[in-house]
């Protein structure tokens, strides 16, 4: 089946490791010794460089590293009316890195889409893909990472939405929906055409503790409850994207500095996941036995795309380009069109936060030359179809 437009057989989850000087500059701007205009050029001036890494890596699914963000998803929700970060997060930290607090979304007033978030920002991308890619007559595509809809309830609940502003929570996701459906169409109107989504929370209800601990706080007896509910979320906040728009999502299971948060498969989400959940591609995290099996898979319709994670940005060390290739294989037969539906990639981005995962900017690139290198093996040298 062909992939759809913008999807390649090579292709990334979208973020890359800092350059030194962008994290240099974010702590001069926090001591107010560098001004947010600064800021912004030494940015562009490491976007444009981290564009031309990625189709010199051979990518063709570009983006601007979120390189102007510290967290993947506060530095774009912040930006609508009604939302702002209070305090932190306690975190579900299992690994080494102790004392990590995410930044705590907290909803005060009415949600509003004042002015574009991504806009300026996929405008810019855009721009430095014509420029490097003049004489290249394969395709490339822009694509703009955003945080999903589901970000903005799951860990802070009811507690986290101003009772004010919304006494009961019908019309919060009401409204929810529209800023999502406001910011899609300023996106595509700018020419946006491949848009994915980042959502933690549908791989948190994988894991069965996070499930029991989400029923509680959100008040419910059937955790499945919500990962419906959330299908229905994301689904009406794409509902009116025009028909030549791609929306993908990626389900992360946590990605601070190489370590992790969740596990367990995708079976407890695996059937609304697949059938209910209205986008074209998934990018799923599959780098360790905390993804569980490649048995979910069987509920993928035809049609559709999985980007299959199997290889790992969390560690420096190179993936082994066989053990991947069994590992497709070994996906694909759960799948009704074979490896046809299958794409690679990493389980997750290289920087999730600013920190950035534990490995070298040149090992990064090395990990991703590697994985276009499988991806051409596996389907040939056109990783469009």
């Amino acid at each position: 089946m062909p992939l759809p437009a913008g999807v390649y057989r090579a292709d990334h989850v979208g973020s890359f490791l800092r350059p030194k000087e962008i994290l240099a500059a974010r702590e001069q701007v926090d001591r107010k010794d560098l001004t947010l205009s600064a800021l912004h050029a030494i940015e562009d001036t490491h976007i444009a460089s981290v564009v031309q890494n990625q189709i010199s890596a051979g990518l063709q699914s570009i983006t601007d590293g979120e390189f102007r963000r510290a967290y993947f998803h506060i530095d774009f929700l912040q930006y609508f009316a009604g939302v702002e970060r209070q305090g932190s997060l306690a975190s579900t930290n299992v690994s080494s890195h102790e004392g990590f607090s995410p930044p705590r979304i907290v909803v005060v007033d009415k949600l509003g889409h004042p002015n574009a978030i991504q806009v300026d920002d996929f405008n810019f991308v855009s721009s430095q893909v014509a420029s490097a890619t003049k004489q290249d007559t394969k395709p490339i595509t822009t694509k703009v990472c955003i945080p999903s809809p589901t970000m903005v309830h799951f860990r802070g609940g009811r507690e986290s939405i101003s009772t004010t502003a919304y006494p009961t929570l019908e019309p919060f996701f009401e409204d929810l929906v529209k800023v999502y459906q406001a910011e899609i169409a300023d996106l595509y109107a700018a020419g946006c055409r491949f848009l994915q989504l980042d959502d933690t929370n549908l791989a948190y209800l994988c894991d069965a503790g996070m499930r029991a601990e989400a029923a509680t706080r959100h008040g419910v007896s059937d955790p499945q409850s919500l990962t419906k509910q959330y299908a229905a979320l994301i689904n009406a906040a794409i509902a009116n994207r025009p028909s030549d728009l791609i929306v993908g999502i990626h389900l992360c299971r946590g990605n601070f500095r190489s370590q992790w948060f969740a596990e367990g498969g995708y079976e407890p989400v695996a059937e609304v996941l697949f059938k209910e959940l209205d986008v074209d591609v998934y990018f799923l995290e599959y780098d360790d036995e905390r993804s569980g099996d490649f048995a979910p898979l069987r509920h993928l319709p035809a049609g559709k795309t999985v980007v299959l994670g199997v290889m790992s940005s969390k560690k420096a060390e190179l993936d082994d380009k066989e053990v991947v290739k069994r590992r497709l294989n070994e996906a694909a037969g759960y799948c009704v069109g074979g490896l046809d539906q299958l794409c690679l990639s990493h389980q997750c981005g290289f920087s999730s936060t600013a920190e950035g995962n534990d490995l070298s900017e040149e090992e990064q690139w090395a990990k991703v030359r590697l994985e276009v290198e499988i991806a051409k093996e596996v389907w040939g040298d056109d990783l469009s179809v």
